[in-house]
Protein backbone atom coordinates (compact mmCIF):
# COMPACT_ATOMS: atom_id res chain seq x y z
CA UNK A 1 0.00 0.00 0.00
CA UNK A 2 2.81 2.42 0.84
CA UNK A 3 4.37 1.75 -2.56
CA UNK A 4 1.11 2.67 -4.32
CA UNK A 5 0.74 5.85 -2.28
CA UNK A 6 4.33 6.81 -3.01
CA UNK A 7 3.76 6.09 -6.68
CA UNK A 8 0.70 8.36 -6.80
CA UNK A 9 2.71 11.08 -5.10
CA UNK A 10 5.41 10.74 -7.76
CA UNK A 11 2.75 10.92 -10.49
CA UNK A 12 1.28 14.11 -9.08
CA UNK A 13 4.71 15.69 -8.71
CA UNK A 14 5.55 14.72 -12.27
CA UNK A 15 2.38 16.28 -13.61
CA UNK A 16 3.13 19.52 -11.79
CA UNK A 17 6.70 19.63 -13.09
CA UNK A 18 5.64 18.81 -16.63
CA UNK A 19 2.91 21.44 -16.59
CA UNK A 20 5.45 23.98 -15.37
CA UNK A 21 7.80 23.09 -18.23
CA UNK A 22 5.08 22.98 -20.88
CA UNK A 23 4.15 26.43 -22.22
CA UNK A 24 0.48 27.29 -22.26
CA UNK A 25 -1.28 27.11 -25.61
CA UNK A 26 -4.27 29.38 -25.50
CA UNK A 27 -7.37 28.54 -23.51
CA UNK A 28 -10.53 30.33 -22.53
CA UNK A 29 -11.93 31.46 -19.26
CA UNK A 30 -14.42 34.29 -19.17
CA UNK A 31 -12.66 37.64 -18.93
CA UNK A 32 -13.98 39.86 -16.14
CA UNK A 33 -11.05 42.27 -15.94
CA UNK A 34 -10.32 45.09 -18.36
CA UNK A 35 -6.64 45.28 -17.44
CA UNK A 36 -4.08 42.58 -16.70
CA UNK A 37 -3.79 41.90 -12.96
CA UNK A 38 -0.08 41.26 -13.35
CA UNK A 39 1.19 44.24 -15.40
CA UNK A 40 -1.96 46.43 -15.74
CA UNK A 41 -1.81 46.34 -19.54
CA UNK A 42 -5.25 46.81 -21.18
CA UNK A 43 -6.58 43.38 -22.13
CA UNK A 44 -7.30 42.30 -25.69
CA UNK A 45 -8.53 38.72 -25.70
CA UNK A 46 -8.21 35.93 -23.15
CA UNK A 47 -4.51 36.57 -22.38
CA UNK A 48 -2.36 39.62 -21.81
CA UNK A 49 -0.36 40.39 -24.94
CA UNK A 50 2.42 41.97 -22.83
CA UNK A 51 3.20 39.35 -20.15
CA UNK A 52 1.09 36.36 -21.25
CA UNK A 53 -0.95 35.95 -18.06
CA UNK A 54 -4.52 34.69 -18.42
CA UNK A 55 -7.07 37.45 -18.27
CA UNK A 56 -9.32 35.68 -15.80
CA UNK A 57 -7.64 34.49 -12.57
CA UNK A 58 -9.47 31.73 -10.70
CA UNK A 59 -9.84 32.30 -6.96
CA UNK A 60 -11.87 29.26 -5.86
CA UNK A 61 -10.72 25.99 -4.29
CA UNK A 62 -12.75 24.06 -6.86
CA UNK A 63 -10.90 25.76 -9.70
CA UNK A 64 -7.58 24.92 -8.05
CA UNK A 65 -8.34 21.19 -7.88
CA UNK A 66 -9.82 21.32 -11.37
CA UNK A 67 -6.47 22.62 -12.61
CA UNK A 68 -4.69 19.81 -10.72
CA UNK A 69 -6.88 17.08 -12.20
CA UNK A 70 -6.66 18.72 -15.61
CA UNK A 71 -2.87 18.64 -15.38
CA UNK A 72 -2.74 14.99 -14.30
CA UNK A 73 -5.31 13.51 -16.66
CA UNK A 74 -5.49 15.86 -19.64
CA UNK A 75 -2.14 17.60 -19.89
CA UNK A 76 -4.05 20.27 -21.83
CA UNK A 77 -5.20 17.55 -24.24
CA UNK A 78 -1.89 17.63 -26.09
CA UNK A 79 -0.54 14.45 -24.52
CA UNK A 80 -3.21 12.36 -26.25
CA UNK A 81 -2.06 13.73 -29.60
CA UNK A 82 1.63 13.41 -28.74
CA UNK A 83 1.75 9.83 -27.45
CA UNK A 84 0.26 8.15 -30.56
CA UNK A 85 2.66 10.14 -32.74
CA UNK A 86 5.55 9.20 -30.46
CA UNK A 87 4.66 5.51 -30.72
CA UNK A 88 3.81 5.19 -34.43
CA UNK A 89 5.34 8.22 -36.17
CA UNK A 90 8.26 9.34 -33.96
CA UNK A 91 10.20 10.76 -36.88
CA UNK A 92 7.34 12.96 -38.01
CA UNK A 93 6.73 14.15 -34.45
CA UNK A 94 10.41 15.07 -34.07
CA UNK A 95 10.59 16.84 -37.41
CA UNK A 96 7.36 18.80 -36.88
CA UNK A 97 8.49 20.01 -33.47
CA UNK A 98 11.89 21.05 -34.85
CA UNK A 99 10.25 22.87 -37.75
CA UNK A 100 8.03 24.87 -35.39
CA UNK A 101 4.67 23.07 -35.63
CA UNK A 102 4.34 22.67 -31.86
CA UNK A 103 0.91 23.83 -30.71
CA UNK A 104 -0.58 20.32 -30.93
CA UNK A 105 2.22 18.50 -29.10
CA UNK A 106 3.75 18.32 -25.65
CA UNK A 107 7.27 19.72 -25.65
CA UNK A 108 10.06 17.10 -25.38
CA UNK A 109 11.34 18.23 -21.98
CA UNK A 110 7.85 18.43 -20.44
CA UNK A 111 7.01 14.95 -21.72
CA UNK A 112 10.37 13.64 -20.51
CA UNK A 113 9.79 15.00 -16.98
CA UNK A 114 6.33 13.45 -16.87
CA UNK A 115 7.58 10.08 -18.17
CA UNK A 116 10.39 9.92 -15.62
CA UNK A 117 8.02 10.71 -12.75
CA UNK A 118 5.52 8.20 -14.12
CA UNK A 119 8.21 5.53 -14.37
CA UNK A 120 9.19 5.90 -10.72
CA UNK A 121 5.53 6.06 -9.72
CA UNK A 122 4.90 2.71 -11.42
CA UNK A 123 8.11 1.32 -9.95
CA UNK A 124 7.06 2.23 -6.41
CA UNK A 125 3.55 0.88 -7.03
CA UNK A 126 4.78 -2.49 -8.32
CA UNK A 127 7.85 -3.09 -6.15
CA UNK A 128 5.88 -3.88 -2.99
CA UNK A 129 4.97 -7.43 -3.99
CA UNK A 130 8.43 -8.21 -5.27
CA UNK A 131 9.98 -6.72 -2.15
CA UNK A 132 7.75 -8.81 0.11
CA UNK A 133 8.58 -12.00 -1.80
CA UNK A 134 12.26 -11.12 -1.65
CA UNK A 135 12.08 -10.54 2.12
CA UNK A 136 10.26 -13.87 2.60
CA UNK A 137 12.87 -15.69 0.52
CA UNK A 138 15.74 -14.16 2.48
CA UNK A 139 14.01 -14.88 5.79
CA UNK A 140 13.43 -18.52 4.82
CA UNK A 141 17.06 -18.91 3.79
CA UNK A 142 18.24 -17.43 7.07
CA UNK A 143 16.01 -19.81 9.04
CA UNK A 144 17.34 -22.81 7.12
CA UNK A 145 20.89 -21.62 7.67
CA UNK A 146 20.28 -21.32 11.41
CA UNK A 147 18.81 -24.83 11.47
CA UNK A 148 21.79 -26.30 9.60
CA UNK A 149 24.25 -24.47 11.84
CA UNK A 150 22.48 -25.91 14.89
CA UNK A 151 22.60 -29.42 13.43
CA UNK A 152 26.31 -29.03 12.60
CA UNK A 153 27.03 -27.85 16.14
CA UNK A 154 25.14 -30.82 17.58
CA UNK A 155 26.94 -33.31 15.33
CA UNK A 156 30.29 -31.77 16.23
CA UNK A 157 29.45 -32.25 19.91
CA UNK A 158 28.55 -35.91 19.31
CA UNK A 159 31.73 -36.39 17.27
CA UNK A 160 33.82 -34.93 20.08
CA UNK A 161 32.13 -37.25 22.60
CA UNK A 162 32.66 -40.30 20.36
CA UNK A 163 36.28 -39.31 19.84
CA UNK A 164 36.78 -39.13 23.62
CA UNK A 165 35.39 -42.67 23.98
CA UNK A 166 37.61 -43.95 21.19
CA UNK A 167 34.66 -44.67 18.88
CA UNK A 168 34.59 -44.32 15.09
CA UNK A 169 33.75 -40.73 14.08
CA UNK A 170 33.34 -41.41 10.33
CA UNK A 171 29.48 -41.36 10.40
CA UNK A 172 29.51 -37.99 12.15
CA UNK A 173 32.12 -36.65 9.73
CA UNK A 174 29.95 -37.59 6.74
CA UNK A 175 26.84 -35.96 8.23
CA UNK A 176 28.75 -32.81 9.12
CA UNK A 177 30.15 -32.59 5.58
CA UNK A 178 26.70 -33.03 4.02
CA UNK A 179 25.17 -30.30 6.17
CA UNK A 180 28.12 -27.99 5.57
CA UNK A 181 27.68 -28.39 1.81
CA UNK A 182 23.98 -27.55 2.16
CA UNK A 183 24.84 -24.54 4.30
CA UNK A 184 27.35 -23.26 1.73
CA UNK A 185 24.73 -23.64 -1.01
CA UNK A 186 22.18 -21.62 0.97
CA UNK A 187 24.76 -18.90 1.55
CA UNK A 188 25.47 -18.69 -2.17
CA UNK A 189 21.76 -18.43 -2.94
CA UNK A 190 21.32 -15.70 -0.34
CA UNK A 191 24.26 -13.80 -1.79
CA UNK A 192 22.60 -14.01 -5.21
CA UNK A 193 19.44 -12.46 -3.75
CA UNK A 194 21.48 -9.61 -2.34
CA UNK A 195 20.83 -10.65 1.21
CA UNK A 196 24.34 -11.53 2.20
CA UNK A 197 27.82 -10.69 1.02
CA UNK A 198 29.80 -12.20 3.84
CA UNK A 199 32.17 -13.96 1.47
CA UNK A 200 33.32 -10.72 -0.20
CA UNK A 201 36.85 -9.99 0.87
CA UNK A 202 37.52 -6.56 2.28
CA UNK A 203 40.57 -6.08 0.12
CA UNK A 204 39.06 -7.47 -3.10
CA UNK A 205 39.33 -5.06 -6.04
CA UNK A 206 35.97 -4.88 -7.84
CA UNK A 207 36.70 -2.05 -10.30
CA UNK A 208 39.73 -0.20 -11.61
CA UNK A 209 37.92 3.11 -10.96
CA UNK A 210 38.38 4.00 -7.25
CA UNK A 211 34.96 5.69 -6.94
CA UNK A 212 33.17 2.74 -8.54
CA UNK A 213 35.14 0.27 -6.42
CA UNK A 214 34.22 2.18 -3.27
CA UNK A 215 30.56 2.32 -4.29
CA UNK A 216 30.47 -1.43 -4.98
CA UNK A 217 31.97 -2.14 -1.58
CA UNK A 218 29.32 -0.02 0.10
CA UNK A 219 26.62 -1.73 -1.96
CA UNK A 220 27.90 -5.18 -0.96
CA UNK A 221 28.01 -4.15 2.69
CA UNK A 222 24.39 -2.93 2.66
CA UNK A 223 22.46 -3.96 -0.49
CA UNK A 224 19.16 -2.41 0.62
CA UNK A 225 20.72 1.00 1.27
CA UNK A 226 22.74 0.73 -1.95
CA UNK A 227 19.62 0.00 -4.00
CA UNK A 228 17.79 2.92 -2.42
CA UNK A 229 20.66 5.30 -3.19
CA UNK A 230 20.88 4.05 -6.77
CA UNK A 231 17.15 4.72 -7.26
CA UNK A 232 17.45 8.16 -5.69
CA UNK A 233 20.41 9.27 -7.81
CA UNK A 234 18.96 7.75 -10.99
CA UNK A 235 15.79 9.74 -10.35
CA UNK A 236 17.68 12.92 -9.51
CA UNK A 237 20.06 12.82 -12.46
CA UNK A 238 17.82 11.25 -15.12
CA UNK A 239 18.01 14.51 -17.09
CA UNK A 240 21.76 13.89 -17.58
CA UNK A 241 20.93 11.19 -20.13
CA UNK A 242 20.07 13.97 -22.59
CA UNK A 243 23.46 15.77 -22.67
CA UNK A 244 25.25 12.41 -22.47
CA UNK A 245 23.39 11.09 -25.54
CA UNK A 246 23.39 14.16 -27.82
CA UNK A 247 27.13 14.00 -28.75
CA UNK A 248 26.71 10.37 -29.78
CA UNK A 249 23.84 11.28 -32.09
CA UNK A 250 25.95 14.10 -33.53
CA UNK A 251 28.51 11.45 -34.52
CA UNK A 252 25.90 9.99 -36.89
CA UNK A 253 25.83 13.28 -38.83
CA UNK A 254 29.27 14.86 -38.24
CA UNK A 255 29.71 18.40 -39.55
CA UNK A 256 26.26 18.34 -41.15
CA UNK A 257 24.90 21.70 -42.27
CA UNK A 258 21.32 20.40 -42.39
CA UNK A 259 21.10 19.07 -38.85
CA UNK A 260 22.24 20.87 -35.72
CA UNK A 261 22.62 20.11 -32.02
CA UNK A 262 19.10 21.38 -31.37
CA UNK A 263 17.70 18.80 -33.80
CA UNK A 264 19.64 16.05 -32.06
CA UNK A 265 18.49 17.23 -28.63
CA UNK A 266 14.82 17.06 -29.64
CA UNK A 267 15.41 13.63 -31.19
CA UNK A 268 17.16 12.29 -28.06
CA UNK A 269 14.57 13.67 -25.66
CA UNK A 270 11.59 12.23 -27.52
CA UNK A 271 13.42 8.92 -27.92
CA UNK A 272 14.13 8.77 -24.18
CA UNK A 273 10.45 9.48 -23.54
CA UNK A 274 9.44 6.47 -25.60
CA UNK A 275 12.05 4.18 -24.00
CA UNK A 276 10.87 5.28 -20.56
CA UNK A 277 7.26 4.49 -21.48
CA UNK A 278 8.39 1.12 -22.82
CA UNK A 279 10.10 0.40 -19.50
CA UNK A 280 6.86 1.29 -17.73
CA UNK A 281 4.99 -1.24 -19.88
CA UNK A 282 7.66 -3.83 -19.02
CA UNK A 283 7.30 -3.17 -15.28
CA UNK A 284 3.52 -3.45 -15.44
CA UNK A 285 3.82 -6.62 -17.53
CA UNK A 286 6.27 -8.09 -15.04
CA UNK A 287 3.96 -7.29 -12.13
CA UNK A 288 1.08 -9.01 -13.98
CA UNK A 289 3.22 -12.05 -14.78
CA UNK A 290 3.31 -11.49 -18.55
CA UNK A 291 6.80 -12.90 -19.06
CA UNK A 292 6.23 -13.67 -22.73
CA UNK A 293 5.47 -10.03 -23.46
CA UNK A 294 8.79 -8.87 -21.99
CA UNK A 295 10.78 -10.96 -24.48
CA UNK A 296 9.08 -9.26 -27.44
CA UNK A 297 9.67 -5.80 -26.01
CA UNK A 298 13.41 -6.16 -26.68
CA UNK A 299 12.62 -5.91 -30.40
CA UNK A 300 10.82 -2.58 -30.05
CA UNK A 301 13.75 -0.14 -29.41
CA UNK A 302 15.67 -0.80 -32.65
CA UNK A 303 12.45 -0.61 -34.71
CA UNK A 304 11.47 2.66 -33.04
CA UNK A 305 14.96 4.13 -33.52
CA UNK A 306 14.89 3.17 -37.20
CA UNK A 307 11.48 4.80 -37.77
CA UNK A 308 12.48 7.93 -35.88
CA UNK A 309 15.76 8.28 -37.79
CA UNK A 310 14.05 7.91 -41.16
CA UNK A 311 11.29 10.37 -40.39
CA UNK A 312 13.29 12.98 -38.53
CA UNK A 313 16.31 13.10 -40.85
CA UNK A 314 14.76 11.98 -44.15
CA UNK A 315 17.11 9.00 -44.56
CA UNK A 316 16.98 6.20 -47.10
CA UNK A 317 16.38 2.68 -45.80
CA UNK A 318 19.99 1.52 -46.04
CA UNK A 319 21.36 4.67 -44.46
CA UNK A 320 18.79 4.45 -41.66
CA UNK A 321 19.65 0.79 -40.98
CA UNK A 322 23.37 1.54 -40.67
CA UNK A 323 22.75 4.49 -38.39
CA UNK A 324 20.28 2.46 -36.31
CA UNK A 325 22.96 -0.16 -35.65
CA UNK A 326 25.40 2.55 -34.62
CA UNK A 327 22.77 4.27 -32.51
CA UNK A 328 22.09 1.05 -30.60
CA UNK A 329 25.80 0.82 -29.82
CA UNK A 330 25.92 4.49 -28.81
CA UNK A 331 22.81 4.09 -26.64
CA UNK A 332 24.42 1.23 -24.75
CA UNK A 333 27.55 3.32 -24.23
CA UNK A 334 25.51 6.29 -22.99
CA UNK A 335 23.63 4.07 -20.52
CA UNK A 336 26.92 2.65 -19.26
CA UNK A 337 28.29 6.17 -18.77
CA UNK A 338 25.13 7.16 -16.90
CA UNK A 339 25.38 4.07 -14.68
CA UNK A 340 29.02 4.78 -13.89
CA UNK A 341 28.11 8.38 -13.04
CA UNK A 342 25.38 7.18 -10.68
CA UNK A 343 27.69 4.63 -9.05
CA UNK A 344 30.33 7.31 -8.57
CA UNK A 345 27.74 9.52 -6.85
CA UNK A 346 26.81 6.76 -4.40
CA UNK A 347 30.43 6.58 -3.21
CA UNK A 348 30.24 10.03 -1.60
Amino acid sequence: MSGIIEGLAELGQGSAAAMAAEPAAGGGGHTHETACLNCRTPLIGSHCHACGQAAHVHRTLGAFFHDLLHGVFHFEGKVWRTLPMLAWHPGRLTREYIDGRRASYVSPIALFLFCVFLMFAVFHATEGKEGAEHAMNVQGLQQNQARLQGEIAGLQGKRKAALGKGQDTAPFDAQIEDRQDALDTLRDVQAGLGGGMAHTKADQVISDVPQIDHAMRKFNANPDLGTYKLQTYAYKYSWALIPISVPFLWLLFPFSRRFHLYDHTVFVTYSLCFMTLLLIVAMIGGALGAGGLLAWLFLVPPIHMYRQLRGAYGLRKRSALVRTALLLLFAGTALLMFFLMIMAQTSF
